[in-house]
């Protein structure tokens, strides 16, 4: 089982939006399976973005020992899992994320992939996750602020012995004062796998509680998310041309590899 902490230097920058996007991305493209744990139990967000506002059953009551892992999984119509947190303050008493590692190890029988959606930053609550990852991608919008908290996310990641994979740039607006991809893997050391520009069908999608992919399956963006998603599972990423797109058609191109169909503006 693959546990790869999704993370951030600061809040505000997308990363639960990023992790449900990859995890239907997952699912759906490539049939894997996926569950999303909501680690940021002091102010959790996963369930809002799927429109749990209330669960039976959370993160918290299994990791106080109330309820097994299985009663606390919510099954989205993309396929993936998710664990989510509670939303209450109440239910915060007790609640100790050390113990997260006796979830995990439940989960490695159900599921082949595991996103952990950190608390932002890298205090204590976001440290006490990210030491049962063996993989971290970093999300972080293209601001010196927000990048720089990625250099002491270097500095954790090294001390536990994380692999990274990457650093996911989002909301990307192209303005002159944005930091450049390169720029910013100059300054933490690390690629930037995928650059997702600002995008009012992302917003869309968040209103409506639905993941890109099912809310338009046309959008550019999509095609970063799945490079991302190819990269996460070792395979190769092809965009496909028009004359490939024909040969299929009439079959005589075999699909064999991920692929993204660009569509054309109108």
């Amino acid at each position: 089982m693959e546990i790869i902490a999704i993370s951030s230097g600061k809040g505000g920058v997308g990363k639960t939006t990023i992790a449900v996007n990859l995890a239907a991305i997952l699912s759906e493209k490539f049939k894997k399976d996926v569950t999303v744990i909501d680690c940021n139990i002091t102010t959790p967000h996963l369930s809002l973005h799927l429109g749990l506002y209330y669960s039976p059953v959370t993160l918290n009551h299994v990791l106080k020992g109330e309820y097994p892992v299985d009663d606390a999984v919510f099954v989205h119509f993309t396929g993936f899992k998710a664990i989510p947190a509670s939303l209450s303050l109440r239910e915060l008493e007790g609640v100790d994320i050390l113990k997260l590692e006796k979830v995990l190890e439940e989960l490695k029988y159900i599921t082949e992939i595991v996103f952990l959606d950190t608390a932002p930053g890298f205090g204590r609550e976001a440290i006490s996750a990210l030491r049962f990852a063996n993989k971290i991608l970093y999300v972080t919008t293209p601001y010196i602020p927000s990048a720089m908290d990625l250099v002491r996310g270097e500095e954790v990641r090294k001390e536990l012995g994380i692999e990274a994979i990457g650093i996911i740039l989002n909301m990307v607006r192209g303005s002159s004062h944005e930091l450049k991809p390169y720029e910013i893997e100059d300054l933490v050391g690390l690629p930037v796998v995928a650059s997702i520009k600002y995008d009012e069908d992302i917003l869309k999608s968040l209103s409506a509680k639905i993941p890109l992919l099912a809310f338009n399956p046309k959008n550019k963006n999509l095609k970063e998310l799945i490079k991302v998603g190819s990269l996460i599972v070792g395979e190769e990423f092809v965009e496909k041309s028009l004359l490939r797109r024909f040969l299929e058609k009439i079959g005589l191109f075999r699909k064999e590899k991920v692929e993204f169909t660009p569509t054309l503006e109108k």
